[in-house]
Formats: C-alpha cells, structure tokens, sequence
C-alpha cells in the first residue's frame, strides 16, 4: 500500500522540524540512544573488545539458538557516522541473529565528529581482518553488513580490504547504503530530488551527517568515503543491495550495484516498495521487514552453495 495523504503530511510536518544535527549533535545522539534503548538480552549475548593497537574497538556478539559453529554477520550500525552504538541496534542485531540462524558481530566503531573520517571505517576494518584471519577467533564464512552510513562502512571496507591485501571479504550486503558525495541540488539522483525533503531522512540531513563526519574537504572525494567514485570495482565481494522506495539513498544505491556488477561482479538489487529510510529498524512485524529477510536469507543461501530459486 502506497502512502497515504495523511500519512504523508505527518512526514512532512516531521521533516520540516527536524534537529539541527551540526549544532546540536550531542543531543541527537543522546536522542537517538534513549529512543532505542533496551535491556541487554541475558542470553546468547556477549561483549567483548578488539584491541586496534591503539584502543580497544567493543563489539557485542549475538548468537542464534541452538549449537553450532554458526557463520558470521560482521555488522555496521547506522546514525550518519554521529549517531547510534551497540545498544540502539541491540534489538535490530537480535532479531537478525534469529531470524539468519548467524552469529551477528556488532561493531561500536568510533563516531565523528570527535573522530571523523576514516577512523570509524579503520575501526570496522580492524574487527574485520580479526574475525576474517584468525581461524581460532572464528572458523567460518564471514558476511559484512550494514544499514546507511553503517553500508557505506560495509562497501568502503571491501573496497579497502582489495588495495590492502590483507584478507578477503567474500559477501556483503548493503541496506539503502550512501555510496555519492553529492545530496544537494545538484545531485544526479533523481531520488534525492524526489524524496529529499519530507520523508524523514533529508539531504540537508545528509549534508549536515558529511560535514561532520569528513575532517578536510578532500574527503569527499576518497572512494572510501564515496563508493562510486571508485575507479575499479573488480574483484569486490558477492553484493545484495536492498533500497527503500521512499529513500532519498535509493538512486545511488542501486547504481552502486549496477556498477559493481559492470565490472564483473555478483549482485543482487532489491528495491522494497512503500518503504522509508531506516525501515530496517523496525519491529519484525512490518511485512517490509519480514520481506528484507526474505531477501537476505535468500542471498544467504546462495552464499552457502545451496540451490535457490532464480
């Protein structure tokens, strides 16, 4: 069901009042925190930390039911590189450990912009090479996650993983990623024309969540800080894309994977109708939710060599 004009003008309303993210950011992290608050599930949880070199990176491991060696989700968290952590995510990162059957790794990388760019991508990818190299910290397959910012983080990584040779990402998928530098009137995206101003996220939130997370203004045009700007997308790991109709991200999202793809790459494209940015986050009770893990057990499946349906 489409959006209704109520239901559209309450967007609007919202959109219009929205928090002034570059003044007020500590705020609105502190916000966006008390708003997702939830207990700590007593089981199959666990915290723990991965020691960069210079400080420990916390990370929270959600374990399905049942035993097993079970594969891994290495996931990013969303919040425009400012907001969120591993406790705003908790009951998203639950509901993904049950509904995979995969061990979900959560990752508190460090926020702008106290550390802006690339601090929370280095972060990412120091969780990364541990759970990927070291067989005695885990022995299985090894997928990269992430919603928003959290799939720009997902997508920067790999790209970064190919230049440094380290190890090897073989899947990732990305929730309405930012891959563009660009959000303004000037934009290319039809999307971010579209949906821009009065569906929650806006390209001035866009805007303000760049500003605060690069720390010069040559960051924006680093492919591991924009994607697209990639010069060579080959050898990038297999790639699930998932966009919201509603998203000013969709555009460019999806022509990430159409360029991934172009360069010899396995993707998958899913644009989830009558969706807003962030819908991830909701409760499992929403079909557009039920429906995206659908879609990634699907791509899940695929990854374990099993036979699936084209």
């Amino acid at each position: 069901m489409a959006i209704n004009k109520v239901v559209r003008a309450a967007l609007k309303a919202i959109s219009y009042r929205e928090f002034d993210i570059k003044k007020n950011y500590l705020q609105y992290r502190n916000l966006v925190n008390l708003a997702n608050k939830s207990l700590k599930p007593l089981y199959n949880t666990w915290d723990c930390a991965v020691d960069s070199g210079r400080h420990a990176i916390p990370v929270r491991i959600f374990s399905p039911e049942g035993e097993g060696d079970f594969p891994v989700l290495l996931f990013f968290h969303g919040g425009g590189w400012v907001a969120g952590n591993i406790d705003s995510y908790s009951k998203v990162c639950a509901n993904m450990a049950k509904m995979t059957n995969h061990k979900v790794v959560s990752v508190d990388y460090r926020l702008a912009p106290e550390n802006p760019f690339p601090a929370g991508l280095e972060d990412c990818y120091q969780v990364a090479k541990l759970f990927i190299t070291n067989k005695e910290i885990n022995n299985g397959k090894v997928t990269l996650i992430g919603d928003s910012a959290g799939g720009n983080l997902a997508a920067c990584l790999s790209l970064l993983a190919k230049e440094r040779n380290e190890f090897k990402i073989d899947s990732q998928i990305l929730i309405y990623p930012a891959t563009c530098n660009d959000h303004s009137e000037t934009s290319t995206f039809q999307s971010v024309h579209d949906y821009g101003t009065d569906y929650l996220l806006t390209s001035k939130r866009i805007n303000d969540y760049m500003d605060l997370y690069i720390s010069k203004k040559e960051d924006l045009e680093s492919p591991y800080f924009a994607p697209l700007l990639a010069k060579d997308l080959s050898e990038q790991p297999d790639t699930l894309i998932i966009t919201a109709e509603y998203c000013p991200l969709r555009d460019e999202g999806e022509e990430y994977g159409k360029m991934l793809r172009e360069a010899g790459n396995y993707v998958s494209i899913y644009r989830v109708k009558d969706a807003l940015h962030g819908y991830f986050a909701l409760p499992l009770r929403f079909p557009q939710v039920r429906l995206s893990y659908e879609i990634i057990n699907s791509f899940l499946s695929r990854q374990r060599g099993e036979t699936i349906e084209k």
